[in-house]
């Protein structure tokens, strides 16, 4: 099938890895199954066997799959997706015509509503659809109706279709409370308006009896507009005809055996009782990231486009309608999407969403090439907004917005967005934070730090500081604040002027992982750092894994690095990176004699990647081999000479 499974993606059974690929395929059309007499046997669907199998599965382009899995051959196929998919995918999305939209409403209903999968990404979508869009995330927050010409859900024991009209999705976002709209929301109305117009025309001679009510939907969308304070689950009396599902405020199912109950059950729902509602299900929105960090690979999910899906204010202010009340999201992940002031209005929602009773928001990774507000003030501001978000990852690549495309209608942060106010005590465990050219502001991040008394992860990227004493505050408020404190990264810092600084991280008795990324450490006084260095982590008790890569450390750095090994060492190190040092294989077999000679049990992991040892790769198998009798050893088969001749050229 020639498919190569993501380098980041830990395979446990490569027999259901197969079945899920064939599957994709299959449904794709790619592998042509009459090619094969066992595959089109009559007595066999390629389609059915390979289902249960299936934990993801991605759509592409025009929706193609769509309509074949809701067709009524492939009930069974369907059924069983329902209760083995975990994560729906989009990628690369096209304009579609209204079939495969609603073939794709049905399936959603069918694989969210009814059935288990609770994450859904969106990947590479630079000029989304609305009326898809729309639909995707509605029915991803809970939303159900069956559409224009459709049939009622088997599973909701629905009401027979001459019910009272309902309100669709994109009347319940674009009310009709607020009588001023700005051009966004006008050009909103009008996109769905449109769509909904040619629905209703290719719809009506399969199902006249819908003509008032997609008249009547029209009519709202034209006349309506938004109120960001609303919220999205009124009284039926107010929004609502009777017989409209919506979702509750009770939260969803956390587990795959928990939502597989929760589906049962209302398949048992015999059809003369009320219809009941699907609790809302999880969504956690993933696009592409920096195309420094993408994966390697061919054949691997591509995640290094950019998707600038809310430079369309239309989508922004869906999104931030139904995050104000998705009390079952769990996380929620933006990336490169290019919310410049936006921004506003989704920290707006966010703050009504935490509001709610059985909010279950808990991770938040946000990233963006511009921002509006300083990096460390978009923190503060999420963490007042979300006290009780257990992670939190954000990066900004950019510190000015001048060459991010303006957004009408949208004006500055409000007050109570950038207030000065302390940050009051949160639930952080985990932040992560990625930051752009400058100096960073010291006492603004001892602010966050603060108010985070249960953090346990604490992840640096590309932070500067005006000195190495703003460096020392930060450190210092670790120390005294942040007593829970496990596991501290720094990436792509420069610390060869904050040796003191290190040296009094490596004296701390509470970290247990400390990782200096690319933090040229041993670029100044490497002679006398180096023993100050080791002689602290010897002293170190509780210490277990240390990572050094990109730092220059070199034969003498290793063989000094050795000594914290020795017998008269405290240390319990377990786990060392030291991948990108220019460690060569002499340096390397030393390395390995000397914990022979001081019979070191192993210690865990042993990290070499990128390192110069294909100079003499005689020697550099001796020493691999030597050092696999103490630890685990990860190594490649790098060329040194190639990536220096690359580095030269880029001079």
């Amino acid at each position: 099938m020639k498919t190569r499974p993501s380098s980041l993606e830990s395979v446990t059974c490569w027999r259901a890895k197969f079945m899920e690929a064939f599957f994709s395929h299959v449904l794709r059309g790619t592998i042509d199954v009459s090619s094969d007499r066992r595959l089109c046997d009559q007595r066999f669907s390629p389609l059915l066997h390979s289902s249960r199998h299936v934990r993801q599965l991605t759509i592409c382009n025009m929706l193609q799959g769509a309509t074949e899995l809701v067709a009524e051959p492939n009930r069974r196929v369907l059924e069983t997706l329902a209760s083995s998919l975990h994560t729906l995918k989009f990628r690369h999305l096209l304009f579609s015509d209204v079939a495969a939209q609603q073939s794709l409403r049905q399936l959603l209903h069918q694989l969210i509503h009814h059935g288990a999968v609770s994450q859904v990404s969106l990947y590479s979508w630079p000029v989304p659809e609305s009326a898809l869009f729309i639909l995707i995330l509605t029915m991803s927050a809970g939303f159900w109706q069956p559409g224009p010409g459709g049939p009622p859900c088997r599973l909701c024991g629905e009401a027979s279709r001459g019910r009272a009209p309902s309100r669709d999705e994109g009347s319940l976002l674009l009310g009709s409370r607020r009588p001023r709209r700005d051009a966004a929301e006008r050009c909103a109305a009008a996109l769905m308006a449109s769509r909904r117009k040619s629905e209703a025309k290719q719809t009506a001679r399969a199902a006249p009896a819908t003509r008032v009510t997609r008249r009547s939907t029209q009519e709202s969308l034209i006349a309506g507009g938004t109120d960001p304070k609303r919220d999205l689950h009124p009284p039926a009396t107010s929004y609502e005809a009777p017989g409209t599902k919506r979702p509750p405020s009770a939260p969803a199912t956390t587990s795959s055996a928990s939502a597989s109950s929760s589906t049962s059950s209302s398949k048992r729902a015999p059809a003369s009782s009320a219809p009941q509602p699907k609790p809302l299900k999880r969504f956690k929105r993933a696009a592409g990231k920096k195309g420094a960090r993408t994966r390697q690979g061919s054949g691997a999910e591509s995640e290094d486009l950019y998707d600038f899906v809310f430079i369309v204010a239309e989508a922004a202010l869906t999104l931030c309608h139904l995050l104000s009340s998705w009390v079952s999201l769990e996380s929620l992940t933006l990336s490169y999407n290019g919310l410049g002031s936006n921004i506003f209005r989704l920290l707006d929602s966010l703050r009504a969403l935490s509001g709610q009773a059985g909010c279950r928001l808990r991770a938040l990774h946000l990233s963006d090439l511009f921002s509006p507000l300083p990096i460390l003030e978009l923190t503060r501001a999420i963490v007042r907004a979300l006290p009780l978000l257990r992670v939190l990852s954000i990066r900004v690549d950019h510190p000015s917005q001048r060459d991010n495309p303006a957004v009408p209608g949208n004006a500055g942060p409000p007050s109570h967005i950038i207030g000065d106010e302390e940050i009051p005590e949160n639930c952080l465990e985990q932040l992560e934070m990625g930051f752009p050219r400058g100096a960073q502001p010291a006492p603004l991040l001892c602010s966050v730090l603060k108010a985070s008394g249960s953090l346990q992860q604490l992840s640096l990227d590309s932070a500067t500081f005006a000195s190495p004493q703003d460096f020392g505050l930060v450190l210092q408020t670790l120390k005294e604040y942040n007593l829970a404190l496990k596991r501290l990264s720094f990436h792509d810092m420069n610390l060869a002027d904050c040796q003191s600084e290190v040296l009094f991280l490596l004296q701390n008795l509470t970290l247990q992982e400390i990782t200096f990324s690319f933090c040229r450490l041993f670029e100044k006084r490497p002679a006398q750092f180096l023993p100050e260095m080791v002689a602290a982590m010897k002293g170190n008790s509780t210490l277990k894994g240390l990572r050094l890569p990109g730092n220059r450390l070199g034969n003498a750095g290793l063989l000094a690095l050795a000594d914290v090994f020795s017998e008269d060492s405290s240390s319990s190190l377990c786990q060392l990176d030291i991948s990108s040092n220019c460690i060569k294989p002499d340096g390397l077999l030393e390395f390995a004699k000397r914990l022979e000679r001081w019979g070191r049990g192993a210690f865990g992991h042993l990290r070499l990647f990128q390192n110069w040892l294909d100079q003499d790769a005689v020697t550099a198998r001796e020493a691999i081999r030597r050092l696999r009798a103490t630890c685990h050893v990860v190594s490649d088969s790098w060329d040194s000479s190639q990536a220096f001749a690359d580095y030269v050229s880029t001079m």
